[in-house]
Order: C-alpha cells, then sequence, then structure tokens
C-alpha cells in the first residue's frame, strides 16, 4: 500500500508556516492525500511544489490561491537588535527554534535554520522583524526542517509532560497534606 500522506509531505517545503490552511506540512499533506484540501494551498512550496504535487497524483497543476499568499523568493527572518526589547514573544511560534535569546535579552534568528514562515512577526510588539532574502539554503533543506519541526515539537511535548507530571504532584501533595489535617 502506498503512503500518500508521507509521499506529499516530503514534496513540501516544510517551512509550517500554516499559510496553507493547516497546522504545519504534515497536517496539509494528511488533508490533501484525504481529498479535503487542494493541492495549490503552499505559498513557500510554489509553483514548483504544486506541478511535482499535481504530477505525483495524476492531477492537473492549478495556479497558486491567493487566498493563502503569494509565491515569493526564499526569506528569512532578521532581527534589527537595536531594536529588540527581550520580549521573548517570537521564541515560541518559531517552529524550528530558529530564534535564540532570552527574556530581556536581545534575540537573534540563526539564518541558516529560518525558514521563512513568518509566524513570529505577529507577536513582535516593536516590529524589530523583518524578511530578507535568504541565503541559498543547503543540499536537502525541506529534510533539514522537517528534523527541527520534530525536535521543537518533541521538546514542546516533553515541556507539557513535565509540567504536567509537576502539577499532579502538587495536587497529589495538597491531598496528603489535607488528609493529614483532617
Amino acid at each position: 500500500m502506498v503512503d500518500w500522506v508521507a509521499r506529499i509531505d516530503a514534496l513540501l517545503p516544510q517551512t509550517q508556516c500554516t499559510r496553507c490552511g493547516y497546522a504545519g506540512c504534515r497536517p496539509y499533506a494528511e488533508a490533501i492525500a484525504g481529498g479535503e484540501a487542494q493541492i495549490n494551498q503552499c505559498p513557500p512550496g510554489g509553483s514548483q511544489t504544486i506541478g511535482t504535487l499535481a504530477e505525483l497524483l495524476g492531477r492537473a497543476p492549478l495556479p497558486l490561491n491567493p487566498v493563502h499568499g503569494v509565491e515569493t523568493a526564499p526569506r528569512v527572518a532578521w532581527i534589527d537588535e537595536s531594536r529588540c526589547i527581550g520580549c521573548a514573544r517570537c521564541l515560541a511560534p518559531c517552529p524550528v527554534d530558529a530564534i535564540v535569546g532570552a527574556a530581556k535579552y536581545m534575540h537573534t534568528v540563526l539564518s541558516e535554520r529560518c525558514t521563512g514562515c513568518e509566524l513570529c512577526l505577529p507577536p513582535c510588539p516593536v516590529d524589530c522583524i523583518e524578511l530578507r532574502d535568504a541565503p541559498p539554503p543547503a543540499a536537502n533543506q525541506s529534510a533539514l526542517n522537517r528534523r527541527r519541526f520534530e525536535a521543537h515539537s518533541a521538546r514542546l511535548s516533553n515541556r507539557a509532560i513535565r509540567r504536567q507530571r509537576e502539577l499532579d504532584e502538587k495536587k497529589k501533595a495538597a491531598a496528603q497534606h489535607r488528609t493529614a489535617e483532617s
């Protein structure tokens, strides 16, 4: 049996930008495979990705749906460090951990990791982040992007599990304390 989701996902640019209307490239691939989404919803992939998806799925290529954005040259985020206030609001939305910094300290973008997803732009309260032309990507960049996104997702999941464990332990200790007082 052909794993259509994996084959479709392998053709997507792995920017995890959500501009397609899905939470990332994998959910978009699942929607395409399930017939819930068209092949023309990925602005970062643009006409090249639409063409390869059409070929894979035996469909006619479609123009990029402008509802999801426009095709542009690859871009990366850049932070004007003189204007950065260290709010750290840009860190969490970055799906590949390309922004480094800490609260109350200046942040910077690791351009070789940035996918140009634009998710860091809206939370910045001082508009110190802009997109600039990306340097030429490394070979097999989408595979690297996928691994970075998976590492990011695993880190967030592990953090949530640890936090839930801590809360459960506090609740248990509080219940034991109440029982001891009774």
